[in-house]
């Protein structure tokens, strides 16, 4: 249907308003959000410059490197503009020193966070080393006859054999015993009171038996073979004679030895000789009885070190009154010592050790850890000796350490806030030396190469199982004492990836060497010996 002009014009009256009203609401919105961002922009322009003005920055910052600081505007080392820090920012983010991490209190919760305080205390070392069950020679009788003569009967048949005390042992026919108790006779029917004390005394200085001059005195009769009998009770060693045997006085017949109690023979290198005292606990475990442990006090520290194998002999006293304990026994034995009195130790596990250095994670309250830096002493029993670094009473973090100092780290001066002392903590300890002690079996000795190939036990610290390598030997040892089939015990260092055995000692010749040893082992048992 066609419309008119007129009839188009009044239809689009209304729509042109619509259209009108849209345009002047778009440009009305404009026109406030304008304003509204000119007023912001002006306060906060406002604000700035009241707080430039109310307190000039302490220092600059590099926005990369917080330990980066200038005392004036400028540019960091990666080309970036310095950051103002003012006296409030500065002791809202560093009120305990650069490195300060704050968790919130149920982050630290989520964590596991756990704490332990430093304290003094004294450092138990255990020393670990081999030896030999013996005689307790204190108590060790060696019988002799005093007068020349036959054995015309023997009661003891062989070594080993329990006796008791007072119990016969032989009896001696001695020409020299039969003229004594003649004399002492012809001495008593005279009537010669010196004369029967002198013939009396010669009888006990040929130790004739009180048995057998009680009997001469009540019979009058000579006894033409006397019984001798044991003066102890115990066990018959180093039986040396039979029935019909001619003995004299410079003979020993044989010996009785109590095991009441029993020594046992022991060496420690030479690193561990001022640590042992005398009176000292050692425990021993031996492997024909395994889970029984004995435990026994060092008894006497020989005064010289053997020269050929730099290891101090001492000697252990255990008792024995089941005599359950054999001589000539091979024992493990840890002698319990004390390191340094009153040191400042830590739980072990609290340490993060690093190539460059040791440090551990401050607990400062209400939320704030700081890795510090530590000079680290012995670590041994899971404690860990502090030489500087810490104070009594620190808390330090023993789990989740490793999170906390990853942050903390970072722009950590791993100082603490009251150490004066900055020089002290620049220079860290080197690394310690890894090192395990453990038995082995020589399999070969190769004297070209000064290599010995061992089969070693394992290394239960580091889980370690059995295995069979070739250690290189330093030149300060001598090979000439093993064979293969030898027994050693040895202690090895791991040095720049190396195996090294620095201590050894022959079981066979209860021989310690002070040696270098390495493992440069065939490629599977190097493999599996990597972290020892």
């Amino acid at each position: 249907m066609n419309q008119t002009p007129n009839e188009i014009t009044a239809s689009s009256k209304p729509k042109l308003k619509y259209a009108l009203l849209i345009i002047l609401s778009v440009l009305c919105g404009s026109a406030l959000t304008l304003l509204v961002l000119k007023f912001a922009g002006d306060s906060h322009q406002t604000s700035m410059s009241e707080k430039t003005n109310e307190a000039e920055p302490l220092y600059w910052v590099a926005p990369m490197d917080p330990n980066f600081r200038r005392d004036q505007p400028g540019k960091s080392p990666m080309g970036m503009d310095l950051v103002p820090v003012f006296a409030e920012d500065a002791g809202s983010s560093n009120t305990n020193g650069p490195g300060t991490v704050s968790i919130a209190p149920n982050i630290v919760n989520n964590l596991g966070v756990r704490t332990a305080e430093a304290s003094y205390s004294n450092l138990h070392v255990p020393i670990h080393t081999v030896g030999y069950v013996g005689y307790n020679e204190d108590n060790l009788v060696h019988i002799h006859a005093r007068a020349q003569g036959w054995i015309d009967k023997l009661y003891v048949k062989s070594s080993g054999e329990q006796v008791a005390n007072d119990q016969p042992l032989y009896a001696l026919y001695s020409p020299e015993l039969v003229n004594a108790q003649e004399e002492y006779l012809l001495a008593v029917n005279r009537g010669n009171k010196g004369l029967t004390n002198a013939a009396l005394a010669r009888l006990v200085a040929l130790q004739m038996p009180k048995q057998a001059i009680d009997k001469l005195k009540e019979t009058k009769t000579v006894q033409q073979t006397v019984e001798f009998r044991s003066p102890q009770a115990g066990v018959v060693d180093n039986l040396s004679i039979r029935e019909g045997f001619f003995v004299n006085p410079e003979r020993t017949l044989m010996s009785v030895a109590s095991l009441d109690d029993i020594w046992v023979e022991t060496e420690v290198f030479e690193r561990h000789a001022a640590q042992v005292k005398v009176g000292l606990p050692v425990s021993m475990t031996l492997d024909y009885l395994p889970g029984e442990e004995w435990h026994g006090e060092v008894d006497y520290i020989y005064p010289t070190l053997n020269a050929q194998t730099r290891t101090l002999r001492a000697r252990l006293r255990f008792p024995n009154s089941n005599q359950t304990l054999k001589p000539n026994m091979f024992a493990q034995v840890t002698i319990h010592t004390n390191l340094a009195e009153n040191s400042l130790l830590v739980p072990s596990e609290a340490v993060i050790r690093t190539r460059e250095q040791d440090r551990v994670v401050l607990a400062l309250g209400d939320g704030k850890f700081k890795s510090v830096a530590v000079k680290l002493g012995a670590v041994v029993s899971g404690q860990a000796q502090i030489l500087s670094g810490l104070e009594a009473g620190d808390k330090i973090v023993i789990s989740a350490q490793f999170l906390l100092d990853s942050e903390s780290s970072i722009d950590s001066d791993f100082m603490r806030m009251d150490n004066v002392d900055s020089h002290s903590m620049q220079a860290m300890p080197e690394p310690e030396v890894q090192s395990a002690t453990v038995m082995g079996k020589v399999n070969e000795v190769k004297h070209d190469s000064r290599q010995l190939n061992i089969s070693r036990g394992p290394i239960e610290k580091w889980g370690r199982g059995p295995a069979t390598l070739d250690f290189d030997v330093l030149d300060t040892i001598d090979l000439s004492t093993l064979s293969a089939g030898s027994q050693v015990h040895f202690t090895f260092e791991i040095r720049a990836g190396e195996f090294v055995i620095v201590e050894l000692m022959q079981h066979g010749q209860s021989q310690m060497n002070d040696s270098a040893q390495d493992e440069s082992s065939n490629t599977d048992s190097h493999q599996g010996m990597q972290h020892d």
